[in-house]
Parts: C-alpha cells; structure tokens; sequence
C-alpha cells in the first residue's frame, strides 16, 4: 500500500480509561468473563491489555457478527482459540444465531467453581459473568438476546454503577456488562483501519477517502472475486489504492465536469456498502497472520 494513505488512529477518550479500573476492581465478583469480539477482525477487536486485566480467570471467546464473516475464516479462528485453551463460539447475537451454546459452555469453564459452591451448601448460586469487549462488538445485543423479553437489573450489589450493570437472564446466569473499552494506542495502524472499516471506532476519525481507498486496496488484495461481483473490476496486476478508487467511482458513473471522478462520493458509497454486507461475506484476519 502506498506510504501516502497510512496514517496512526489514536484514540483513548477519559472514560475508557475509568472502565478499565471498572473492569479491574469488578473482576473479583464474577466467575468467568465472555470477551465479545468482531468475527471478522477477531484479533484487531481484542484488546491486547486484556491479559493483564483480566489474568487466569476462566474466559470465553464469543465472536460475534459471524453472518457478515467468511464463514471457513471464523472455524480457523475457533479452532485457534481452543489450541490456546479457551472456549470459543461464533455466534450473530441479533439473531440469536449460535448463542443456544453460550449457557452450556459457561457451564463446562465455570465447572470447578459450581462444584465448590455445591461442597459449601450454595448448590443453585448464580453464576456470573462479566461481559467485555471494545465499542461496537455487540455487547448490549449479546445480553439483549440472552435476557428475552425478561431482563432485570440486579439491585443493591456492591459494583453496580450506571455504566456497569447486573442482569439476570435465567437459569442461573447473571451478567455484568461494561462499556466498551478501547485501548491508549494502535501501534499498527492497520489495526486502526480494521476497526473504523468494522464500526470498532467511529469512521469520522479518518478520511472517508483515505479509509475507502485502504478497504479497496484490502479487498483487491484478498478477495478480488468480491470487487469483480459488485464493481465488475477484475484483478490487473499491482495498482494504487487511488487509481482503484476511481475505477470504483468510473464503474459506477460516479463523474463530475470533465468526467474526473467524484472520489468523495465513490468512497461513502464503497464504505457504505461495505457495511451494509452487499459486498458479501469477508474476514480481514486469519489466525498466524501478522497483524
């Protein structure tokens, strides 16, 4: 890609860094935290602190948004994520699709501490899971869904704030959901470029033609067949990420005086399609791959 279009994404408001104390001080309550993650970029939408702050409790890797993923894609990632011993399920949480695993595996991660529980004389404790994952993975969707039409707030316990909220959702499983929490800085700003394509932070931080000429540049790089099915363009060999813009924006009469392209409009309309899933199923990471 060219040198000209990169460019760092930071971006750390106030209050990301009061939920990550949250999620800290909170942790000591709950038996096991589910980690929402964007199916399509699973790796650049986990917060790469999330070791340090959530350490050796019992984890589930939930990656959501899986109809809008490379379907083959997302089984190599859960597969890479029980290699690393964790659970792992890919689920789309506004249908509910995949989520009638959730509660059983909850279940077989928090086994040993249902069995202490039930030594002690607390057989039928709740168990609890606190909910994380940065802006826009679909955490009030998750627990939306989970809860039907019977969510309930749990009252009068210690960590219930207006931002951190108990809610019982039956069957003994009570969760705790947080804000979404981004991280102080991208380091790769390819990172940046995932999760402004994917809705992780808001696409107003970038040039929508910078960030359009970037998903163009991916798309043409990894699924050619996508670019030919919508735009008709077919693969040529190497081209600049603003020349390919353009093509975009010509195929589709996108011209002004001149016929010069209107690159404004082909960039909202490639970005805009892009999230509206007309493009098609696509995943931007694979497990192993450098980020």
């Amino acid at each position: 890609m060219s040198d000209s279009i990169k460019q760092n994404v930071q971006w750390f408001p106030g209050h990301m860094a009061k939920t990550r104390r949250q999620i800290k001080e909170l942790l000591p309550l709950t038996d096991a935290v589910t980690v929402l993650l964007d199916a399509r970029v699973p790796k650049s939408s986990e917060n790469p602190e999330l070791d340090a702050i959530i350490g050796g409790k019992p984890r589930i890797y939930l990656l959501n948004k899986c109809d809008l993923a490379d379907e083959n894609i997302t089984s190599q990632w859960i597969e890479y994520y029980k290699r690393a011993g964790y659970a792992a399920i890919a689920a789309d949480c506004r249908s509910g699709r995949g989520l009638n695993k959730y509660r059983a595996l909850v279940r077989e991660v928090c086994r040993d501490k249902i069995e202490a529980n039930a030594e002690k004389g607390m057989a039928g404790r709740p168990v609890r899971v606190m909910v994380v994952g940065i802006p826009n993975t679909g955490k009030s969707s998750f627990i939306n869904r989970m809860a039907g039409g019977s969510k309930a707030k749990v009252e009068n316990r210690a960590g219930v704030t207006r931002s951190n909220q108990w809610f019982v959702v039956g069957e003994g499983l009570e969760l705790l959901d947080t804000p979404g929490v981004l991280w102080p800085k991208f380091d790769d700003p390819a990172v940046g470029d995932k999760l402004a394509f994917t809705g992780g932070i808001k696409d107003t931080v970038l040039d929508p033609e910078l960030l359009a000429m970037r998903l163009a540049d991916i798309l043409y790089r990894i699924y050619p067949e996508k670019l030919e099915e919508r735009y008709k363009i077919k693969q040529q060999g190497e081209i600049e990420p603003y020349d390919l813009l353009c093509l975009i924006g010509r195929k589709r009469g996108m011209l002004i005086g001149g016929g010069e392209v209107d690159t404004d409009r082909a960039a909202n309309m490639l970005l805009g399609e892009f999230k509206a899933g007309k493009l098609g199923k696509i995943s931007f990471e694979k497990p192993g791959e450098a980020q």
